[in-house]
């Protein structure tokens, strides 16, 4: 056989594989509750969260490096208030713009307080003799992401 027919066999094939495919179609959750209990029942969740003026996508466990946050220690825990999505594997829940924090509970621990590799900028004017050399390490903060959670809702 020549490559050309190869090709065309190969992709002749692909497509009837692709139009034969099984769709599992999956019911949507009625309401919000029942969207986080769906979400509660994967095996792994991910957040999507504003921290020191940045959106970061987070899992349990995650190590995080943000911009220096003044006003916490080593050991601190912290709630994260802005989530704006919470998901799974096979769920997603988007909130408008952000979820109540009385639905997901997410605490990251202040981990270390650190500083950035060295940057060098060296400015020069030429023929004027002029030579400068700046050098800046950015300091860090980094926080250790906690478990999700998915606190029951208080009805009155």
């Amino acid at each position: 056989m020549a490559s050309w027919q190869i090709r065309n066999w190969l992709s002749n094939n692909l497509r009837r594989v692709a139009s034969c495919s099984v769709s599992t179609q999956t019911a949507l959750p009625k309401n919000t509750s029942a969207a986080f209990s769906l979400i509660r029942s994967q095996p792994s969740q991910y957040i999507v969260a504003s921290l020191a003026g940045r959106k970061y996508l987070l899992a349990p466990r995650d190590l995080l490096t943000v911009p220096h946050l003044k006003d916490v220690r080593v050991g601190d825990v912290l709630a994260l208030q802005d989530i704006h999505e919470v998901g799974s594997r096979d769920y997603t829940l988007r909130g408008d713009p952000v979820i109540s924090p009385s639905r997901v509970k997410v605490e990251a621990t202040v981990v270390e307080h650190t500083k950035g590799k060295m940057e060098v900028v060296f400015k020069k004017k030429r023929r004027k003799g002029y030579q400068k050399t700046i050098k800046n390490k950015h300091p860090y903060t980094r926080l250790r992401i906690g478990s999700i959670e998915f606190p029951a809702p208080s009805n009155p």
